[in-house]
């Protein structure tokens, strides 16, 4: 067996140790887990979106368990500041009376950063999770601080509980490399969730993967190669999402005002070459991109005054561009 070979089969026991363990706790969700480590593997951020008691902090909570990483959270309110989020600058005395001025870390130093409920953030603070989001770096005052690797962040919001709330800005959904639907559980999905939280039983999650290990496994995914003919097809896809392509189906045309952008390509290949890999391939498949589609570009379509008025669904503009983009 070749050194890549061997990568790649362990790149996906891990995938499958880690959904296993997350499901350990978490049930019914399995499109949602699998497309947070899909996220979490090719480097990207995630959006949950769900109504409450759904599961959503507890997916994090758990991802964070299995992984050796450190955890931080953010509770999002409206009198957050960005300082309670990257941290400031304080007036210390050292052992000997000295007093020099030290910077004090925020919980946006850590690995998982679960942000609950973001949209209930002000848009101040919530630019304040832009940097870092993209640059994996904060800046307080003059200085720039590099945040720890690797570094994942995943924000909660309630799609239906608007008073109080900030809805967020398109650059910073920008900045999520998948926005993930979290739906209600089906009866069987439902009765297990009673069987393991009504029982005063608790589990032990054994420890998955490291720093070290995931840094590794995002470095494979990276080398994974796309062919020209799957760069193609993302391209083709994300075009086909702006009115003024000629290749965009009647949907988008009637009600899209502006279409995904290159980073909505990008998530989708980075995503795709880690599902090959989760998959045993060291190779993407346009099959790989079309499973990341919706995932990546859900959040990054912004409707016009008529798609809003209809209260058209992106998913339902997607599946149309999907049906109109041929493989070739």
């Amino acid at each position: 067996m070749s050194d890549i070979e061997s990568q790649v089969k362990q790149f996906q026991q891990d995938f499958e140790k880690l959904r296993a363990g997350v499901a350990q706790v978490i049930v019914g969700q399995e499109e949602i887990v699998e497309g947070v480590l899909v996220a979490a593997l090719a480097g990207g951020h995630v959006l949950l979106e769900g109504l409450p008691g759904l599961g959503k902090t507890q997916l994090v909570k758990t991802l964070a368990d299995i992984l050796d990483l450190k955890f931080s959270r953010i509770q999002c309110t409206p009198d957050l500041m960005p300082a309670d989020i990257l941290g400031t600058t304080i007036l210390s005395e050292d052992e000997h009376g000295k007093r020099r001025f030290e910077f004090q870390q925020g919980p946006i130093f850590g690995n998982i950063v679960l942000t609950d409920e973001v949209n209930r953030a002000t848009p101040k603070t919530q630019s304040a999770l832009l940097q870092a989001m993209q640059e994996a770096a904060v800046t307080a005052g003059n200085t720039t601080y590099a945040l720890r690797q690797p570094f994942f962040v995943l924000a909660t919001q309630n799609p239906i509980e608007l008073e109080g709330t900030y809805p967020l800005p398109e650059a910073q959904l920008d900045r999520f490399m998948f926005k993930l639907l979290i739906r209600s559980s089906g009866l069987d999905a439902l009765m297990r969730i009673l069987e393991r939280t009504t029982a005063g039983t608790q589990l032990k999650l054994s420890r998955v993967m490291n720093a070290e290990q995931i840094l590794a496994a995002r470095t494979l995914a990276l080398n994974v190669p796309a062919a020209p003919s799957v760069l193609r097809y993302a391209a083709r896809v994300v075009l086909a999402t702006h009115p003024a392509e000629a290749s965009a189906p009647a949907a988008v045309r009637s009600y899209v005002k502006y279409g995904a952008s290159p980073r909505g390509a990008q998530s989708m290949i980075l995503a795709a070459k880690v599902m090959a890999l989760a998959q045993g391939r060291y190779h993407v498949a346009i099959e790989d991109v079309r499973r990341v589609a919706q995932a990546a570009l859900r959040h990054r379509l912004i409707l016009n005054f008529e798609g809003e008025a209809a209260g058209v669904q992106s998913d339902v503009i997607l599946d149309e561009v999907l049906k109109a983009v041929a493989e070739a």
